[in-house]
């Protein structure tokens, strides 16, 4: 690790210099964590840790930053004295170039981007290895909250068997506030984006997208094995009504975005979906921006690690606390091992098994409800405080998605039922 040795009053310390690439939100916030917490993270790192080189492509006239910009990635890479890259930039493809760079010329990398750890964790961990450097993705999941280090350290002695977690900030805002405050979805969404909670192309966060990832690089470090997320089921929650909100409190329950993700045997399940969460499981409480993930392993049980899932100083106080750790440890590798496997490690989310809430438009109640009866045989129906006028709510027994889709084909074609409105999955216990 390229390093220099600073005198001050006779004082002698390590300097370790670094860059960051990209200085946007994140890569902002890192310079200004390094810079404000100084004192104390050198000396829980050993090292004085210092910004070198910001590289950008954006001009920052006004920044009083601006000595350290470039536009210049060669003065990044090709500085020796620089030993670690924060790569803030977003994206895949230049981010995926820079950070292969980076490794082959022996430079630990630290980085916030979920894309990149999602798509090609495997081979940047193994370029990692086979260049004696560290590659380090705390802030990839879940912001400020420490979450990958714990799966990896404090409970290795674990076998983990299930996550469970509310993985995206924007999403859980929403839908708080379509709880709270009655909003529908549209007007939910555009104040999200007013605060700055949401991108003015929010489909990342709403389709389900960003949680897919982050469940993804959970379930690769719980299980040591690559999870891809391209096999991962992911549903958003632009479906999402009101009356799925009311019917959802009829049931002492809220509606929540949820990933999951189960080990059966040498298989894994996964899925993001729009989930009914009961008000006695402590995620029904979590509420805004905030997340909360869920490990269940063997021999603890089950933890929950709670915090904000984004923004500016939790997620550089994450990627600062990666740059601690390889200072700290200069000369070992840090960066984690997935397994490839050979074939598909993944459970068809079809033949999982759960009870839906379903909501159904009919024209005669009575003959639906007995239609629903005959078909679904027990069925728990769902009575909002202020019924809906021509519909029916209930929630299904224990069925694959297989076979609620026959079923549900069969209800369709019954006399004084017309249409499937809503189908949520619940959030059992033990899930």
């Amino acid at each position: 690790m390229g390093y220099l040795q600073e005198n001050r009053g006779g004082l002698e310390k390590n300097m370790v210099y670094i860059a960051i690439l990209g200085y946007g939100t994140v890569g902002s916030g890192v310079l200004e964590v390094i810079r404000k917490n100084c004192p104390g993270i050198a000396v829980r790192a050993g090292e004085k840790i210092e910004v070198k080189k910001i590289l950008d492509i954006r001009d920052f006239p006004e920044s009083p930053d601006k000595d350290l910009l470039t536009k210049n990635a060669d003065e990044v890479f090709e500085d020796s004295e620089i030993s670690i890259i924060v790569e803030t930039i977003g994206g895949s493809r230049i981010a995926y170039e820079f950070t292969k760079r980076a490794l082959k010329m022996g430079k630990h990398v630290v980085t916030s981007n979920k894309e990149i750890v999602a798509a090609y964790g495997p081979e940047l961990l193994e370029l990692a290895a086979q260049n004696g450097v560290s590659y380090l993705f705390e802030a990839s999941v879940g912001g400020g909250i420490p979450i990958i280090r714990p799966l990896s350290g404090c409970l290795a002695a674990n076998e983990i068997n299930a996550i469970t977690g509310i993985l995206n900030g924007t999403t859980n805002y929403i839908l708080t506030q379509m709880k709270r405050e009655g909003k529908d979805f549209s007007e939910a969404l555009k104040e999200a984006q007013q605060k700055g909670y949401a991108e003015a192309d929010p489909t990342a966060d709403i389709e389900g997208h960003d949680a897919c990832r982050k469940i993804a690089i959970l379930s690769s470090i719980a299980y040591n094995e690559f999870i891809d997320y391209r096999q991962i089921h992911t549903e958003g929650i632009s479906s999402i009504s009101l009356a799925d909100m009311q019917y959802a409190e009829a049931m002492d329950s809220t509606v929540k975005l949820i990933g999951l993700s189960v080990k059966t045997g040498d298989k894994i399940f996964a899925r993001v979906s729009p989930a009914i969460v009961s008000k006695k499981n402590p995620i029904s409480n979590v509420d805004d921006v905030f997340n909360a993930i869920v490990v269940k392993g063997n021999a603890v049980g089950e933890t929950m690690f709670y915090g904000r899932g984004a923004g500016k100083l939790p997620t550089a106080s994450a990627v600062a606390a990666d740059v601690i750790d390889i200072v700290k440890h200069r000369g070992v590798c840090r960066s984690h091992t997935w397994t490839v496997g050979p074939g598909d490690n993944m459970i068809d989310h079809r033949d999982f098994e759960c009870r839906y809430f379903i909501r159904l438009k009919t024209g005669g109640s009575h003959e639906a409800e007995s239609a629903v009866e005959d078909i679904f045989k027990r069925v728990a129906w769902v009575r909002p405080a202020v019924p809906f006028e021509n519909e029916i709510g209930f929630v299904t027994g224990v069925y694959t998605e297989r076979q609620l889709e026959k079923l549900l084909k069969e209800a369709e074609a019954s006399e004084g039922i017309e249409k499937t409105l809503s189908i949520i999955r619940l959030l059992d216990d033990g899930q």
